[in-house]
């Protein structure tokens, strides 16, 4: 009767991980369709890392830019999402391939893909405070944004990215000190051992999320209201607002990253036992939802700042236009 018992709990247990874990229950035959998911994944990624690298040499190139916290902000948001797309894309590329790893290998590749997952959006936060402080306290603003407190504040963002997972990280080293030398197949819910844990995560997403949609919502709503009531006529009003509200466009499309899982599980739940289309909506879901956004995000608010945009365009065509144009960092 023990044995029947201690069974059917064995059983239930399996049961309540499959509820949690379904990410890791899917296969992939790998074949032509597969090769050019895995190329076209790739090649984006390539593509949008060398455009984020560009425009990192262009911000390098001049003193102005890495001395001031806007700048120093952004290019951090661009180094954060370009080690992004490379180990999402890595650890997506070897979950089609079902290639397995080293649990160690893989935990460092994790941890990596969630700090700068995480702390992109609570980048982009503490830029909406400082361009907050800049508009409404400007007397203030060289005092309060200096680079020591940019420092501070970047240091800050990746203790908060990685409570998350080195909270995963350590349960696991304490139950299971093996933890690091066990192969396994490389995906952010082999990490769980437990369900809190799962429940856990989805806490941090939706804490996160909440959060810097508060920060930004209450930044830029002043920033308007500041912007509109010292213009001197509705044209200066009305470019204002443009400004804003394509610096929301670039901060939500950041911010739709955060749907990724709560997406996914939906997906699963709306496909049922029908495998074949699960597999497919997870990848336009991976594609569109986590790697699009991260891509064009860093790329909109480059371009369309004045002082970024003209070095930007010379080093992209490797210096044909001659003379670099000469900027005005404000």
């Amino acid at each position: 009767m023990y044995e029947y018992l201690q069974h059917m709990a064995e059983i239930n247990s399996t049961n309540v991980q499959l509820a949690f874990i379904y990410e890791q229950i899917y296969r992939v035959d790998f074949g032509a369709v597969t090769g050019i998911k895995i190329a076209v994944v790739v090649l984006m990624t390539l593509f949008f890392v060398c455009i984020n690298c560009i425009m990192l040499f262009a911000l390098r190139s001049k003193t102005a830019f890495y001395e001031t916290p806007r700048y120093i902000l952004f290019a951090h948001m661009l180094l954060s999402d370009s080690i992004l797309l490379l180990t999402t894309t890595a650890m997506y590329a070897m979950s089609l391939a079902l290639v397995s790893i080293a649990k160690g290998i893989c935990s460092l590749l994790v941890l990596i893909s969630n700090c700068t997952f995480q702390n992109a959006p609570l980048t982009l936060a503490v830029m909406s405070l400082e361009r907050y402080v800049a508009i409404c306290f400007p007397l203030r603003h060289s005092s309060i944004a200096t680079q020591r407190n940019t420092g501070i504040a970047l240091g800050v963002i990746w203790f908060f990215s990685s409570l998350n997972v080195m909270s995963d990280l350590l349960y696991e080293l304490i139950t299971d000190p093996n933890h690091l030398f066990k192969i396994t197949f490389c995906t952010r819910q082999k990490l769980f051992v437990t369900k809190w844990q799962a429940d856990k995560a989805q806490v941090f997403d939706v804490l996160y999320f909440v959060s810097v949609a508060l920060i930004i919502i209450f930044t830029y709503i002043r920033i308007m209201i500041t912007a509109m009531s010292v213009s001197s006529n509705k044209d200066s009003a009305k470019k204002a607002r443009r400004t804003v509200l394509l610096h929301l466009v670039q901060l939500g499309l950041c911010l739709t990253s955060f749907l990724y899982g709560i997406i996914e599980k939906l997906l699963y739940l709306l496909t049922g036992s029908d495998g074949s289309l699960f597999i497919q909506l997870r990848y336009l879901n991976f594609l569109i939802i986590l790697i699009l956004p991260r891509c064009l995000s860093p790329l909109i608010y480059g371009l369309r700042d004045e002082a970024v945009r003209p070095l930007f365009q010379y080093y992209f065509c490797y210096g044909a236009n001659k003379v670099k144009t000469a900027i005005s960092v404000h």
